[in-house]
């Protein structure tokens, strides 16, 4: 699938998930049900991806990217007032973590869900 049309598909499928649910929930439940959603429509999808961060040989940090849709996507959710520009570091860390070229950054606090494109700058 080209890459451009699997960001659309994704984009598509959460903002159903965001007209079915509404807001007011928390980031897990909006993240296990974007989950079921993407599954559903065949898409192979990583939950709670874990991310070693190395130096020098060493583990020197673990993280969890929210999703991963067929190994090629990283989606980080958030269910908050306003996207902060640490939200956007922090995907960004997790595309330069999984070696990924590109991410979204999805919001499903507002009545209507942000989306927010994110690409991983060493890959560009």
């Amino acid at each position: 699938m080209e890459n451009d049309s699997l960001t659309q598909l994704v984009i598509g499928i959460c903002f159903d998930v965001h007209n079915e649910l509404r807001t007011g929930y928390a980031e897990k439940v909006y993240e296990n049900s974007l989950c079921i959603a993407l599954r559903e429509e065949g898409f192979d999808v990583e939950q709670q991806h874990p991310i070693e961060i190395m130096f020098r040989g060493h583990v020197v940090g673990e993280y969890f990217a929210d999703l991963i849709v067929n190994g090629e996507l990283v989606l980080e959710l958030k269910a908050v007032k306003a996207l902060l520009p640490e939200h956007r570091a922090q995907l960004i860390n997790y595309l330069r973590g999984t070696n990924t070229r590109r991410g979204l950054l999805l919001n499903f606090a507002p009545p209507r869900l942000e989306v927010q494109r994110a690409y991983n700058p060493e890959l560009s």
